[in-house]
């Protein structure tokens, strides 16, 4: 299925002289990636903080693609400049569960959201990658098939989050939005499983 997640190498080539900056002064990926976490945490905190004050919503879109930014880099200093390592992995994974829980549920307390409603979205989106890190397991690699992967989910999001930012009253309709992620969440999972499965009996 496609994804945002095939324009991720000319997004890396964009990146790469800063990539290489930062070798070159000694920063590491783990590093890079405990950064992105800790930044999309103290994000979500904010806003949670203070939830009447809609133009902090500005800060979701910002740190969304600053944390896709992080998460490229990392990944390429990981590979292209030997840092790969196995804390790395761990950090890797659970710093992207953790970001995505701490941008996700500022959500709840929002009209016309049902808080019931975005925590199922929060849920099976680490359950869709859980079953991209599960295709490592069974030897199939990691999936990272659509349609609502990582950057999916960013976009969406982001753009969520610009019109509360804009201060515009949302319809009693759209609380429909997180469920339809959540379903496009399950059938992401569903396409991995697939995914890996395949790879992994051929």
């Amino acid at each position: 299925m496609p994804t945002l997640y095939s324009i991720k190498p000319a997004f890396q080539n964009l990146l790469r002289p800063l990539v290489g900056r930062l070798v070159a002064i000694g920063a590491t990926a783990n590093q890079v990636t405990v950064a992105a976490t800790l930044i999309s945490v103290a994000t979500g905190v904010v806003i949670a903080l203070f939830p009447d004050n809609t133009l902090l919503f500005w800060l979701l879109p910002l740190v969304l693609f600053v944390r896709m930014a992080l998460n490229a880099i990392d990944g390429m200093m990981a590979r292209e400049f030997g840092q790969a390592s196995k804390l790395g992995a761990y950090l890797n994974e659970i710093g992207d569960i953790v970001s995505d829980v701490a941008l996700i549920l500022p959500f709840t307390l929002v009209w016309p959201f049902e808080p019931v409603e975005v925590v199922a979205f929060a849920i099976t989106a680490i359950i869709a990658e859980y079953a991209g890190v599960l295709g490592v397991m069974t030897g199939g690699g990691r999936a990272y098939d659509g349609p609502f992967g990582k950057s999916d989910r960013a976009l969406a999001l982001g753009i969520i989050a610009a019109l509360i930012g804009s201060g515009l009253d949302l319809p009693s309709w759209f609380g429909w939005v997180f469920p339809a992620m959540a379903l496009l969440s399950v059938f992401t999972m569903i396409n991995r499983i697939r995914a890996g499965l395949r790879r992994a009996n051929s």
